[in-house]
C-alpha cells in the first residue's frame, strides 16, 4: 500500500511538472505541432532531468553520511561541488572549445581529489561533535569556491560561470541534458554496494573485523559521489541542502540501513525536487525563481528542524 501511495504521488508531482508553466498545454497536446514541440523539447527534458538529479543528489548525500559517520555532510558541505567547480573553471580557462565529456571527467576528478582532501581535515577534528565536520566542510567549500571566484574575476568569467552553475532548470532542453543519463546506472551501481557502505558507516575497526576493505570501500563511495554530482552541477548546477535534508527525514523514520532507504531517499529526493520547481514557475508568473532559491529557502528550514530534533534526541 505504501508503495502504491508513493507511486502516485510521485506520478502527481510528474504530471503537474509536465503541464505548469508559462504556456499552457491542453488535452489537445498530440494535435498540435507547437504544444508538441513544448512538450518534447523542454517540459518533457526538464522534468526527467529533476527526477534524475533529485535522485541522485538525495542518495549522493546518504552515502556521504555513512562514510563519514556524520548526518548533516553532504555533497555540497563536503566541498565536493565547489571542487568541481574549480575544475570547470580550469576548463573554461585552458580549455573552453572541450567537449562536454571532457569537463564532466576534469570536474569529476576535482570533485573527487577535493573531497579525498576534505576526509583528510576531518581526521584532525572531534567525532563526538557532529556539527564541527560538516562547518569545516562549508569553510573548506569556501576557501574553493573563493579561490574559483577570485581567477573568474581575473578572466572575466564570473558571469557565464555563475549563470550555467545557478541551479536553474529553465534551460533544460531536449539534447542538453542527456548526459545526466549516466547518473542512473551509478545509483544502480549504489544500491549494489549499499551493504558495504553501510558496514562501513559503522567505523574503520568494526568494518575490518567483518572482512570489509575499508579504505577501498571509501574510495568506491566517494568516486561514486564525486561522478554524480559532477554531472549534476554540469547539467543543471549546484542544489543546495537536498542532499543532507532528504536522508535525514528518511533515517528518522526508516533508520540507517542502507538497503531499505536507498529507494525512499531517491524517491524523497525527486519529490521534492519537482515539487519545489513546480513551486518556482508559480511564484511570479510569467517569470521563474532559479530552483536553488526554492530549495535553498526551504531546506534552510529543514535543516535548522533536523539540527533542532538531532540535538534533542
Amino acid at each position: 500500500m505504501k508503495k502504491v501511495l508513493q507511486g502516485a504521488i510521485l506520478f502527481f508531482v510528474i504530471f503537474l511538472s509536465l503541464f505548469i508553466g508559462v504556456k499552457d498545454l491542453d488535452g489537445q497536446l498530440f494535435f498540435k505541432g507547437e504544444q508538441q514541440l513544448i512538450f518534447f523539447a523542454t517540459r518533457l527534458p526538464r522534468t526527467i532531468s529533476l527526477l534524475v538529479a533529485g535522485s541522485t543528489l538525495s542518495v549522493c548525500g546518504l552515502v556521504m553520511q555513512q562514510l563519514t559517520q556524520n548526518k548533516f555532510v553532504s555533497s555540497t558541505t563536503a566541498g565536493t561541488m565547489d571542487s568541481a567547480r574549480l575544475g570547470i573553471l580550469v576548463v573554461m580557462l585552458f580549455l573552453p572549445d572541450a567537449p562536454l565529456l571532457l569537463r564532466s571527467g576534469v570536474a569529476f576528478l576535482f570533485a573527487f581529489l577535493g573531497t579525498l582532501l576534505f576526509l583528510q581535515l576531518t581526521r584532525f577534528l572531534p567525532g563526538k561533535n557532529q556539527m564541527m565536520v560538516p562547518l569545516v566542510g562549508v569553510m573548506f567549500g569556501n576557501i574553493i569556491g573563493s579561490m574559483a571566484t577570485f581567477f573568474a574575476y581575473q578572466f572575466e568569467l564570473v558571469q557565464n560561470m555563475s549563470s550555467w552553475l545557478q541551479g536553474n532548470f529553465a534551460t533544460v532542453m531536449r539534447g542538453s541534458y542527456e548526459l545526466l543519463y549516466l547518473a542512473v546506472p551509478l545509483l544502480g551501481v549504489i544500491y549494489y554496494f549499499a551493504y558495504h557502505f553501510t558496514v562501513a558507516g559503522m567505523g574503520e575497526d568494526l568494518a575490518q573485523n567483518l572482512g570489509l576493505n575499508y579504505r577501498r570501500v571509501q574510495y568506491l563511495g566517494l568516486g561514486l559521489v564525486a561522478l554524480a554530482s559532477s554531472l549534476v552541477l554540469i547539467m543543471v548546477g549546484t542544489v543546495p541542502f537536498i542532499g543532507v535534508i532528504v536522508p535525514n527525514l528518511v533515517s528518522l523514520r526508516y533508520g540507517d540501513q542502507m538497503k531499505n532507504t536507498l529507494g525512499l531517499t531517491a524517491w524523497l529526493g525527486s519529490v521534492f525536487l519537482i515539487a519545489c520547481d513546480i513551486l518556482a514557475r508559480v511564484v511570479i508568473p510569467p517569470y521563474e525563481i532559479p530552483v536553488s532559491v526554492i530549495v535553498g529557502a526551504l531546506g534552510s528550514v529543514l535543516f535548522i528542524f533536523l539540527l533542532v530534533r538531532r540535538q534533542q534526541v
